[in-house]
């Protein structure tokens, strides 16, 4: 039998609870090594799996070892009088992993700013900003499953950490005994003695402040949001509060709410999985509409920790569809753009920022008019390093980021993707096209009128196993080992292998990649398409996006599931 599984059986720290499920699974060999075979590993992304007993799922034990090896490395920062922020959602466990967090950084001297509820990610990016805190945590799985939850760590720039501090943090974790080294401290305690202040209703403030100070277009917003039909669902989590109250400022007192999805619930009862990203996350909003017979120009919804939407409009059918994150970056920096135009306010050295694995129709747009973009790895943080770098030395001015995940951010107050922000946004897009007597879909068709169809798709290969991290590993090995001339009958005019940091054209020359290192290959094809695999930073599976440029709607469905086969031969799947 696993040690490490004894041990934990045997040990008066675990409490009962725990100790009755470990009995659960005794002589169950593959239940123990999925929970005690290999620890979890604390990245730039932090720590995410499901909720359980183990070394390799989330539990008060395991998050209190990993807060130990943080209060490590802000020690040896010297941070400990500026403390952590710390926040959380809406899951289950959220509130207890959050307060776990805070009893071991207050025991090792940190002080620590805690939210007294549930808030967004964003506003915990703000909140470091706004404290001027060494560091923050963040308890959530993003728009996971229920049964999943997860630990962020942010740096005291408001981004994810970076690569050598999360190394700092991980190397300390592990070198922490889960029962005998970590320290804890009553949280009453803490408070009397001021090393824990709570924070709350002055952080909302601000942060909508912050996010209502970034409008563009608020003449149109506050004219046209009620008339235009907006609906909103937070899809069980964070959002539920602070998106309605931010609209309502904009002057949007109609909001029509999706009841069913409005309040908090880590079970997330009305959904599979609360992924603003599915077109199933819409279906009680469409529901809803359907029964009150109203008009809706748009659906905006949250995932759980509100850090991302999904847009939902009606087609030239009158049929709602939900939006790629793509197609909603490409109406948002053409909306930005054309609004700064007219406005007279877009910076000469204006700079929107996207992920390498999102749509080059976000290039397209820029450059058609004039503003320079540029591509950063997967990872918002990567976003948030360029908003720093310019805000310090003045060579650009960020005006707007997105990931192709439905993560968008458009001004520096936080250093995450945003969905209060872009909740505003987004209703200031629609209400500025309704002005201008055209519906979203009709704007979107114009756009690919105006720059040719890009499509996309992701085929998602889940890993299982006991170290599907391992098995990630050796597959994408294995695919950077071939040589692929073709996928999806386009010819592979270059390879882009970002671990290695080079580019390999067909005729045989090199380039830098000039990007950090990452376990990513990108296959440049002929046309304008793409197809990219890379393990996925959060999940145990393998995502390859297919990024394609075509003639007409049907071309580019008949390339997608053209390189889709292709992919799946090579995941073999």
């Amino acid at each position: 039998m696993n040690k490490e599984f004894e041990r934990w059986l045997s040990n008066d720290k675990l409490d009962e609870k725990s100790k009755a499920r470990l009995k659960e699974i005794a002589g169950d060999e593959t239940a123990i090594a999925e929970r005690f075979a290999i620890p979890m590993s604390f990245g730039t992304a932090g720590l995410r799996s499901t909720m359980d007993v183990g070394i390799s799922k989330m539990n008060v034990y395991t998050v209190g070892q990993t807060t130990q090896g943080l209060a490590e490395l802000i020690i040896s920062a010297n941070g400990k009088e500026r403390g952590v922020a710390i926040s959380y959602d809406s899951r289950n466990d959220s509130d207890t992993f959050a307060r776990t967090a805070a009893s071991v950084l207050t025991a090792n001297g940190i002080k620590v700013y805690l939210f007294d509820g549930i808030r967004p990610t964003p506003e915990l990016s703000f909140a470091i900003l706004y404290y001027n805190c060494i560091a923050g945590i963040n308890v959530t799985a993003s728009h996971n499953p229920k049964e999943y939850n997860g630990y962020k760590v942010y740096w005291e720039d408001g981004a994810q950490l970076p690569p050598e501090h999360a190394s700092v943090v991980s190397e300390s974790a592990a070198k922490t005994d889960i029962f005998e080294g970590v320290k804890t401290r009553c949280l009453e305690e803490a408070k009397k003695s001021g090393l824990l202040v709570m924070i709350g209703e002055e952080c909302d403030e601000a942060f909508l402040k912050a996010v209502l100070d970034c409008r563009l277009d608020a003449e149109n917003t506050k004219k046209y949001g009620n008339e235009v039909g907006l609906a909103y669902s937070a899809l069980h989590g964070t959002g539920y509060k602070l998106v309605p109250e931010a609209l309502k400022r904009c002057g949007i007192d109609k909001l029509i709410l999706i009841d069913s999805q409005m309040n908090p619930d880590g079970n997330f009862p009305t959904v599979a999985s609360p992924n603003p990203e599915n077109r199933e996350c819409f279906e009680e909003a469409v529901k809803k509409l359907e029964e009150l017979g109203v008009n809706c120009g748009a659906i905006i919804a949250t995932d759980p920790d509100a850090d991302r939407i999904g847009l939902a409009i009606k087609n030239d059918k009158n049929e709602f569809i939900a939006l790629s994150g793509n197609q909603i970056g490409a109406l948002l920096i053409d909306h930005i753009i054309k609004i700064r135009k007219k406005n007279g306010n877009l910076p000469e050295n204006a700079c929107a920022i996207k992920s390498v694995v999102s749509s080059n129709l976000f290039d397209a747009i820029c450059e058609k008019h004039g503003v320079r973009h540029i591509s950063v790895l997967t990872g918002f943080k990567y976003i948030g390093e360029k908003i720093k770098e310019w805000a310090a030395d003045g060579s650009n001015t960020f005006i707007f980021g997105y990931e192709e995940s439905q993560g968008y951010l458009s001004a520096g107050y936080a250093r995450d993707k945003d969905a209060v922000g872009a909740s505003v946004l987004a209703a200031e897009m629609v209400c500025r096209h309704y002005a201008e007597g055209r519906t979203v879909y009709e704007a979107l068709q114009s756009i690919y009128r105006e720059y040719g169809i890009f499509k996309e798709s992701v085929l998602n290969v889940k890993i299982t196993g006991i170290d599907p991290m391992g098995l990630m590993g050796e597959i994408m090995a294995d695919i950077r080992g071939k040589t692929i001339e073709a996928i999806g009958g386009m010819k592979v005019t270059a390879v882009r292998d970002y671990a290695m940091g080079i580019i390999k054209y067909t005729d045989g020359s090199e380039a830098s990649t000039g990007l950090p290192a990452s376990n990513m290959l990108y296959y440049e094809l002929e046309g304008g398409s793409a197809v990219i695999v890379r393990p996925s930073g959060t999940e145990p599976k393998i995502k390859a996006y297919i990024l394609v440029r075509a003639e007409s709607d049907c071309d580019a469905e008949s390339k997608i599931a053209a390189c889709t086969e292709d992919c799946k031969v090579l995941l073999n799947k």
